[in-house]
């Protein structure tokens, strides 16, 4: 196995044999644990699963989304066949609907029709989230002309999590914050994640900022290499357990098959011209073999 499935599958069963079964806002219980660290040495392998198929163009196409176009339009992803958020998104009038547990006045949680109006400017878009606020703070740019002019500075942050913005997104940013360091032209991050769905998200999350650290470093003559990954809220929906056991069981009982290579077009040296169509031209993901897809229910 790859040594992120090792280390994912121990998570799981974390989870599952120590995690306590909460209430939450999607009226689909969770097992939880409050928190969790994983740490990756991006120079020894790519950080990808192996147990089950991961949808890594859509993962790194939707880092781009946020990172490098820094749009929250969701018609962009669909024009790439990607459709991870297309339930998020406001309707032409503004409005989003949901299916969601409310506090009632008992003050037990109640399922619901959740209703929420928008700014009718926000149509099409996840509202003033991911892209967004990267776009506004140019995050991205920054982040870039710190680790070229400046290596030492020790403010070298991106936030997605801006207060301001908060009631105009329709999902405040699950991965919020990334912080970055440069030390002897080694390019370090540490990704800070406050809430996550371990089966669908975390592996998409991993591998696509592994994907930004190898592009940055790339654009800017550094060497990504190593990646902290800090999680509030580890967290298995009820309705996906079926799915994990049956991933935990590929970890035990099947063939391991190694972690593939990643790779990119050397020729490109800016960031912001990486190939970001369907194809994903410049991202090459090398004899990824793995054990084939799992099912997962969304949580809206």
């Amino acid at each position: 196995m790859a040594k992120f499935d090792v280390e994912y599958l121990k998570l799981c069963k974390k989870i599952l044999s120590s995690g306590v079964e909460v209430e939450n806002r999607t009226g689909m219980n969770t097992i939880k644990i409050p928190s969790y660290v994983l740490e990756f040495d991006l120079t020894d392998e790519f950080p990808i699963l192996t147990t089950k198929q991961v949808a890594w163009r859509n993962a790194i196409i939707e880092m781009l989304w946020f990172y490098q176009a820094q749009s929250n339009d969701v018609r962009w992803l669909q024009e790439r066949g990607n459709h991870i958020w297309d339930g998020w998104k406001i309707d032409e009038n503004g409005k989003w609907t949901a299916m969601q547990n409310v506090i009632a006045e008992d003050g037990k949680l109640v399922k619901k029709e959740v209703v929420r109006q928008f700014p009718v400017e926000y149509a099409h878009t996840i509202g003033t989230a991911y892209g967004y606020i990267v776009k506004k703070f140019q995050l991205t740019q920054k982040l870039i002309s710190a680790i070229k002019n400046n290596p030492t500075d020790r403010r070298m942050v991106m936030s997605l999590w801006q207060n301001d913005y908060l009631d105009t997104a329709v999902l405040p940013s699950c991965v919020w914050n990334t912080m970055w360091d440069v030390t002897n032209n080694e390019l370090s991050l540490i990704v800070n994640q406050r809430s996550c769905d371990v089966p669908l998200g975390l592996p998409f999350n991993v591998t696509q900022y592994a994907s930004l650290a190898h592009m940055i470093a790339q654009d800017t003559n550094t060497k990504a290499t190593n990646m902290m990954y800090v999680i509030k809220d580890a967290h298995i929906y009820v309705d996906q357990i079926e799915g994990i056991e049956e991933q935990i069981k590929r970890g035990e009982e099947l063939e391991d098959i190694p972690a593939p290579t990643f790779e990119l077009n050397k020729d490109i040296k800016d960031f912001f011209m990486f190939d970001n169509s369907k194809e994903l031209k410049d991202v090459k993901m090398l004899n990824y073999r793995n054990h084939g897809k799992i099912n997962f229910p969304i949580a809206k």
